[in-house]
């Protein structure tokens, strides 16, 4: 494999701030003493024909120890860290003129708690890449190790062509956190410039499987070689920066950095919150429960459930998704979250430790938390927490904006026989598809006080929804609550409609294949 990244620890230099010192020793006897920067940068040319060097590398990162690095910030502000940056790229000028080509020489000065006092690290070479003052990041590099907890890596920039990704101990230009294949895999991005696509290969390339997914934009990095534990991934999501720009020129200016700052997304702004619609319960009032004990509910199993009583059944009813709330709305209930945890086998779950966790606040933000922490989301988006398996989030219509934030796809829809030629009720109070209600219960919902007495199903569904029966022409919708919001989505889960004042004389016609959002459940309605 070539090397994209040439780095060397320098050692025994008593003061880590005197460019001189790392550029070159002092004095002829060239056999007798170790290699300084100079030497290493004309031992490994950028380019070169038999043994001379045609061109030399310009770019170079210098890390410090870390406690001489912040007593320089301390006392003179970050001075000494400039005036090394500035004299090395001066020696470098003065040396390697003719070998330059018309690029810039820059030099970063970082520390690192990795080196003891007197050690200095250099790192360069085809990989490393130090942008100009003013250029701007054109993709932003993160890493996941669930594809929901996602932490950033580095930027690349318009004029940046290569970009290698490693671990700790690895010779690779920026290390990734929780990097799973040890220090001989990497990553490396290939940049042709701001209107071409990034590519993506691993090193070695026979080591490693890497596959780009894109429905949910990111690539899934597979270790070939079996591991205690099964094969260890890493998923990788290069995004276009806000406002990148397009065909960029390289500045002409000369420069040097110092511990550039690393980018920030800009905070998403909270949506105004709108009045509740389900008003809460008298103080000391019971709490309503649906109609149908949880104790005599049938088995609800991913995938798979027939919760009906009609002896012979030819339509079904599917829960293909969960409409996530705008908690803003009801403030009143005292509601500050709504979390859904889901297990291994992406099954809404009441484990301890699920694997990935999706969370409403009241400020209607949302969060995907995995056991590497918590991070706050947005839709569209697809989450592989487990191989094999995925769970999308969509984003609401606008039409649907202000009841609910976004709509989070099932891996599995779990399903309900109905009877034609019948017609049942939906709600809170219906026994009908409760099976398909899997947010009936309390624990999804916590509250401010820390009781969580009421079922989730209070917030957005009425006791009495929607009535519906199963005909040649479709589904009859009805709805039976004039505050209740009914939804129709096409086949495709795309908004159609929003379904007004209707009741057995006029249904509303909802066509086999079509789905209907009432409260927190997204129903697709099969012939």
């Amino acid at each position: 494999m070539p090397i994209y990244v040439q780095h060397e620890v320098l050692g025994r230099i008593p003061d880590v701030f005197n460019g001189e010192a790392i550029w070159q020793a002092p004095g002829l006897a060239l056999f007798s003493r170790r290699p300084l920067l100079r030497d290493l940068l004309e031992r490994s040319p950028r380019e070169h024909k038999g043994r001379a060097a045609t061109r030399c590398f310009s770019h170079v990162t210098l890390m410090l120890p870390q406690e001489d690095v912040d007593d320089d910030y301390h006392l003179t502000r970050g001075a000494r860290a400039r005036d090394l940056a500035q004299t090395l790229t001066a020696l470098h000028q003065k040396d390697f003129g003719d070998l330059l080509g018309g690029d810039q020489v820059r030099y970063d000065v970082v520390g690192t708690e990795a080196l003891s006092a007197g050690e200095i690290e250099v790192k360069f070479g085809h990989a490393v890449y130090l942008p100009a003052a003013d250029e701007k990041i054109l993709f932003n590099v993160s890493v996941s190790r669930d594809s929901a907890i996602w932490h950033p890596v580095c930027a690349i920039y318009p004029n940046q062509r290569l970009a290698l990704i490693g671990g700790e101990g690895g010779a690779a230009s920026v290390t990734a956190t929780g990097w799973p294949f040890g220090p001989e895999g990497a990553i490396l991005i290939i940049n042709d410039g701001p209107d071409a696509a990034p590519v993506v290969q691993m090193r070695p390339k026979d080591a490693f499987e890497c596959r780009f997914d894109p429905r949910s934009g990111y690539y899934t990095v597979k270790s070939l070689r079996e591991a205690p534990g099964g094969s260890p991934r890493l998923m990788l999501k290069i995004a276009r920066a806000s406002g990148a720009p397009v065909g960029v020129q390289s500045s002409a200016e000369e420069g040097f950095r110092i511990n550039p700052a690393p980018a920030q997304a800009p905070a998403a702004h909270a949506t105004p919150a709108k009045p509740a619609v389900w008003q809460s319960r008298a103080d000391g009032a019971p709490l309503e429960l649906t109609a149908v004990p949880v104790s005599h509910k049938p088995v609800n199993k991913p995938g798979e459930s027939d919760a009906t009583y009609a002896p012979v059944s030819r339509q079904r009813v599917s829960l293909v998704a969960l409409a996530l709330p705008r908690l803003s709305r009801y403030r009143d209930t005292g509601a500050q979250t709504l979390e859904l945890p889901f297990d291994r086998s992406l099954a809404l779950s009441a484990d301890a430790a699920p694997v990935i966790s999706f969370l409403v606040d009241a400020a209607d933000e949302l969060y995907a938390c995995t056991a590497e922490g918590r991070q706050r989301i947005d839709a569209p988006s697809t989450f592989s927490p487990v191989d094999g398996r995925a769970i999308r989030l969509l984003p609401a219509a606008p039409e649907m904006a202000d009841r609910y934030r976004a709509l989070l796809c099932l891996a599995q829809p779990v399903g309900a026989a109905v009877a034609g030629g019948a017609r049942f009720t939906f709600g809170r109070n219906s026994p009908m598809l409760s099976a398909l209600r899997l947010l009936d219960s309390p624990r999804f919902i916590k509250r401010a006080d820390g009781v969580n007495a009421a079922s989730a199903d209070r917030i957005g569904l009425s006791r009495n929804a929607f009535s519906f029966e199963a005909t040649s022409e479709g589904y009859k919708i009805g709805r039976l609550t004039a505050t209740q919001g009914l939804y129709h989505l096409d086949e495709k889960m795309e908004f159609v409609a929003s379904i007004g004042d209707t009741g057995a004389d006029a249904p509303y016609t909802l066509p086999a294949g079509h789905h209907l959002v009432a409260g927190h459940y997204v129903l697709r309605f099969d012939a």
